[in-house]
């Protein structure tokens, strides 16, 4: 299971990923941070829950240590979730 839990791979699920941001502008940075990456289609901002999800979207196959480094740059912490609930 390598390939799923190490990249986000395209379709309509996409790949679920917990953060420590909470204030919607930040979210917004974390989210036009993400887009900057080859291969992003869409990221989708969770706000109703704690803590906050944002799911991405992709056209092509993308690292998540990529969508990871994005997030600390913009100074959070991205953590992906399972792939596929159990």
């Amino acid at each position: 299971m390598g390939l799923l839990s190490k990249n986000v791979i395209p379709g309509n699920h996409g790949k679920t990923f917990g953060t420590n941001a909470m204030k919607d502008a930040d979210l917004l940075e974390i989210k036009n941070s993400i887009l900057e990456i080859d291969g992003i289609i869409d990221v989708m901002l969770n706000t109703d829950i704690f803590p906050r999800e944002f799911t991405v979207h992709t056209n092509k196959i993308v690292a998540v240590h990529d969508i990871e480094n994005k997030v600390k740059k913009v100074g959070f912490h991205a953590v992906p979730k399972d792939s596929f609930p159990l």
